[in-house]
C-alpha cells in the first residue's frame, strides 16, 4: 500500500448558495495547490445535480492531508460551511489498488 492518500470530497450546497460554493471552492484552488504534499487537487460538479461538487484530492501522506486541514485556505473555507452547505462533507479515503 503506498503513503500517498487518495480522498473523495462531496459537498452538497444549501438551495440557493451553489454559484457561492463553486466559487469558495475554485478560490482556494491555487493556495492548495501549492501546500506541500498536495499531488491532486481537483474540482468537478455532478452533471445531474449542479449543487453537488466533488473534488478529487491525492496527499503525499497523511502528514500533508493533516497540515492540509490545518491551512489558512481550507480552514477559511470550513468557516463558511454553514452558510454554504446542505450536509457536512462527505470525505472518502481510498486506496489506490491499480
Amino acid at each position: 500500500m503506498s503513503g500517498t492518500i487518495h480522498l473523495v470530497a462531496t459537498l452538497v450546497a444549501k438551495l440557493g448558495q451553489e454559484t457561492a460554493l463553486e466559487a469558495a471552492l475554485t478560490g482556494i484552488l491555487s493556495d492548495v495547490r501549492a501546500e506541500p504534499g498536495c499531488l491532486r487537487y481537483d474540482l468537478h460538479r455532478d452533471r445531474e445535480d449542479p449543487a453537488r461538487f466533488v473534488m478529487l484530492e491525492a496527499w503525499s501522506d497523511a502528514a500533508a492531508l493533516e497540515a492540509h486541514g490545518r491551512a489558512a485556505p481550507f480552514t477559511a473555507l470550513a468557516a463558511r460551511f454553514d452558510d454554504l452547505l446542505a450536509s457536512p462533507p462527505d470525505l472518502r479515503r481510498l486506496e489506490h489498488l491499480a
